[in-house]
């Protein structure tokens, strides 16, 4: 079956393609984030006020995502990544999912205000306004670092978290956000070297198409650079211990031989070495705050002050 075929073919709506449109992988990784914070976070929290602040990043992740597949909607059908999503096989029209994802910002930061607290519904506000408004609607066709200025959103979920338990914000979850903010780059550059054809096709700016491949590869080598590093700084703070060393450590260090073969690449058609990284980046993010929950839900041993 064609595309245009199917593109064209009448669809029946469904919950499930309303559930899509939600992004649940992403929203799954930032809950988990947003968890980290709410764990680290000193203090306690009533477990359903805590499940209220998760539900309250959840919903906010998803509507976040709906928006952007309705105002991407348009460079969606032009993209082979993108192409299967509901707005593009017509299972949702654009006016709905616009509607769907504004109702569900709305509710997910008034119901955080409610029962959570004021800066955790500020926060989670400002992040799905600047998903929204500065990174989809306006920097992702214009500049090649809309990614970078863009991850800003997807780095605030420990913050939400942290703010959600204290109250406040202090150095630990800015260094928490610090770390999702230059992951991000590394992570979706990988994606975007062996998706630049799509880019191009769609008319989007990204680093690939604008500067080429090899500016590309280097830039990811020098954020990952940076990110490894900033990986352990939550063991100089004091809020990671000894097994999220050793994670931020070891993963740390796959993910800086992935980013330098990435940067050695010799095919640059297929992009085996972005594939790698791409996926080690996940494993990455995933192993370094997984640490940090383990840590705190067990309270297992952390690192001498020393390190301070």
């Amino acid at each position: 079956m064609s595309l245009t075929h199917t593109l064209a073919e009448p669809r029946v709506t469904s919950v499930g393609d309303f559930l899509a449109l939600l992004k649940p992988r992403l929203m799954s990784l930032v809950v988990f984030t947003g968890l980290a914070g709410l764990v680290a976070a000193p203090g306690t929290l009533h477990p359903l006020t805590a499940f209220t602040a998760l539900l309250c990043i959840a919903v906010g992740a998803g509507a976040s995502g709906c928006l952007n597949m309705a105002y991407d909607s348009d460079i969606d059908r032009l993209m082979a990544r993108t192409a299967t999503r509901p707005i593009p096989l017509g299972r949702v029209a654009r006016e709905d999912a616009l509607a769907f994802g504004w109702t569900l910002s709305v509710l997910s930061v008034a119901m955080m205000g409610l029962f959570v607290g004021l800066l955790a519904a500020m926060l989670l506000a400002f992040t799905i306004f600047f998903y929204v408004v500065v990174y989809t609607l306006g920097l992702k066709r214009r500049t090649p670092q809309n990614i970078v200025i863009g991850g800003l959103a997807g780095a605030l979920p420990p913050a939400i978290g942290w703010a959600s338990v204290t109250g406040s914000l202090t150095l630990t979850p800015l260094v928490l956000v610090a770390i999702i903010f230059m992951w991000t780059p590394p992570h979706f550059w990988a994606l975007s070297l062996w998706r630049s054809d799509d880019y191009a096709r769609a008319g989007v700016p990204m680093l690939p198409v604008v500067k080429g491949k090899a500016h590309t590869r280097l830039q990811i080598l020098l954020y990952t650079l940076a990110l490894v590093p900033l990986g352990l700084a939550p063991v100089v703070t004091g809020t990671g211990g000894w097994l999220y060393l050793v994670c931020a450590a070891g993963i740390g260090a796959w993910f800086l031989k992935e980013a330098i073969s990435t940067f050695l690449e010799k095919d640059a058609r297929k992009e085996p070495a972005a594939h790698r990284l791409f996926g080690v980046s996940l494993v990455y993010m995933t192993a370094l705050f997984a640490s940090l929950i383990v840590e705190k839900l067990f309270s297992l041993p952390t690192v001498p002050a020393f390190w301070t």
